[in-house]
């Protein structure tokens, strides 16, 4: 173990632990077709945010 590793206690064990993803958003993550479609999305939302600051 790293000594900074020793440092990091939580303040209970209840609550350190991280999500793990699910099969669904681990079948979203992955799915070509799903980035897509947020990037185009994103992308439009990015224009509409410019469009209106100009």
């Amino acid at each position: 173990m790293l000594k900074a590793q020793k440092n990091i206690t939580p303040y209970d064990n209840k609550t350190f632990n991280t999500m793990v993803p699910g099969p669904f958003m681990k079948f979203m993550r992955t799915c070509k077709l799903w980035q897509f479609i947020r990037f185009i999305y994103i992308n439009l939302k990015m224009i509409m945010v410019i469009r209106k600051s100009h």
